[in-house]
């Protein structure tokens, strides 16, 4: 299972109960699924050790403290040889949330948070045309998030 990574049914449940509430203590948690808070807190090293887990974080409604621009930016690159470069540069811009490399029409998808519409002109034409190896850049400008939310991985 999971990559040979030995990770049992109960990890995978520990994993869900903690991608739905990560606030919830070691202890209601080992109570939930029938086990010690401390064989939660043993699984849970466990799992940051493999790197399975990689922290926790708050989720935060942006527009409420001021960001009000969320937009997709699908960028076409001069070579895909320039991947890593591009990817190097673009980690540097803070407003950019995620990036993936894809197939399709694309080379790269980025998703970006701004406070306003002259945040996202500034990332646009002051930092993305600045970097070498981007051909052009095609803009989506969310107008709603309908909702959001994480795989299921207990079967």
């Amino acid at each position: 299972m999971s990559h040979n990574l030995n990770i049992d049914k109960l990890d995978l449940q520990i994993i869900s109960e903690m991608m739905y509430n990560a606030e919830i203590s070691y202890a209601d948690l080992g109570k939930k699924l029938f086990v010690s808070g401390g064989t939660i807190h043993v699984r849970m090293k466990k799992l940051q050790e493999l790197g399975v887990v990689k922290g926790t974080k708050l989720h935060v409604d942006l527009k409420m403290i001021g960001y009000d621009v969320i937009a997709f930016i699908g960028i076409f690159l001069e070579k895909s040889s320039l991947y890593d470069s591009v990817a190097k540069e673009l980690r540097k811009i803070p407003e950019i949330v995620r990036l993936n490399y894809t197939t399709g029409s694309y080379s790269m998808f980025a998703e970006i948070i701004c406070k306003d519409i002259s945040g996202l002109r500034h990332v646009l034409h002051d930092e993305l045309q600045k970097i070498k190896g981007i051909e052009r850049t095609e803009t989506f400008i969310s107008l709603e998030e309908s909702f959001t939310r994480t795989i299921n991985v207990v079967e």
